[in-house]
């Protein structure tokens, strides 16, 4: 979603913004359906990245302040780099519970099984599930049931995991969306496996999930309110957020937002062509491929104030 990468600068969010954040966020947080001491991937508050644990203390931080506010269903997204063995693993999860931290959501897919041994994974969910019980998610659970199947414990390239299973199957029984930096780092490995369309057999389809909506948004370090899973696109400060909810947004004042608020993307396909954008004659792998090419052009050419950061745009190839 966000083309994080090891090129990107550490810019951690700093305390300060935490709190002004999340004072504001309090209050407006539904907690999971079973309460707010459970999680559920849509409810809560999430703490994710990047990655969090490279950054232990400013994540127990900010779980502090989020407990002081009261903020239900709190879990944090991580990639199981740091579960080098169970000690470390036991010790940092309960140093995290001790501070408000109700679950946690492991990320297991082809993609960070390049650089995270598969053992770290199986080891985050034996002892996540030991102390959160129905608390510990896996995201994805179909990825970790195949690399158990496999018997992989290590790294594995993706090129290599592709070769280990039907090609065909890789994105089977499991969410894979082609946007942010897939359709540019994987164009030969999605080629034989996605098909392309024509821009102008995209435009008329609805955003899905819908642009604007009531859950699962995310507010990142730069203090960007961004909707949905859709990196690259602010909704304004959400150091700001109550004047935002309150006084809205002034779409004159920014276009892109405009066309994708209205779900106009044929507009802001028009929109970026009259500024110079060629159509890829390929096509594209879905309307979100579409999209943030675009945008990406229109980030290079005018710099518009919603298309933030900047970093995201850069590090998309």
């Amino acid at each position: 979603m966000y083309a994080c990468s090891a090129k990107w600068k550490a810019d951690w969010i700093s305390e300060e913004d935490l709190v002004n954040i999340l004072s504001q966020l309090a209050g407006k947080i539904l907690p999971s359906p079973y309460g707010p001491d459970n999680i559920g991937l849509s409810h809560g508050l999430h703490f994710t990245g990047g990655e969090p644990f490279l950054n232990f203390e400013l994540l127990c931080n900010a779980l502090e302040i989020a407990s002081g506010f009261d903020i239900p269903s709190v879990f944090v997204e991580t990639n199981c780099f740091w579960c080098t063995n169970d000690e470390t693993t036991r010790e940092k999860l309960l140093t995290l519970r001790g501070k408000g931290l109700k679950g946690i959501m492991i990320s297991v897919n082809p993609f960070y099984l390049e650089y995270v041994p598969f053992e770290r994974t199986e080891r985050a969910v034996r002892i996540g599930t030991e102390l959160f019980g129905y608390n510990a998610i896996v995201y994805q659970v179909e990825y970790y049931r195949r690399f158990k199947a496999l018997g992989i414990q290590d790294k594995v390239s993706f090129d290599k995991y592709l070769q280990l299973e039907n090609r065909t199957d890789f994105a089977r029984n499991t969410e894979f969306f082609i946007m942010g930096r897939a359709p540019y780092r994987l164009t030969e490995e999605l080629a034989d496996l996605y098909p392309r369309y024509p821009a102008g057999s995209l435009v008329h389809m609805p955003c899905s999930p819908p642009f604007l909506r009531d859950w699962h948004n995310h507010f990142d370090n730069y203090g960007n309110f961004i909707p949905g899973f859709c990196g690259g696109i602010t909704l304004g400060d959400c150091r700001e957020l109550n004047d935002l909810l309150k006084n809205g947004i002034d779409l004159e004042e920014y276009p892109v937002l405009a066309y994708l608020i209205q779900d106009d993307m044929l507009g802001l396909l028009q929109f970026t062509v009259d500024r110079g954008y060629m159509v890829n004659g390929d096509g594209y792998y879905s309307k979100c491929h579409l999209c943030v090419d675009l945008r990406k052009h229109l980030n290079a050419v005018d710099g518009f104030k919603e298309l933030k950061p900047d970093g995201f745009y850069s590090n998309l190839a």
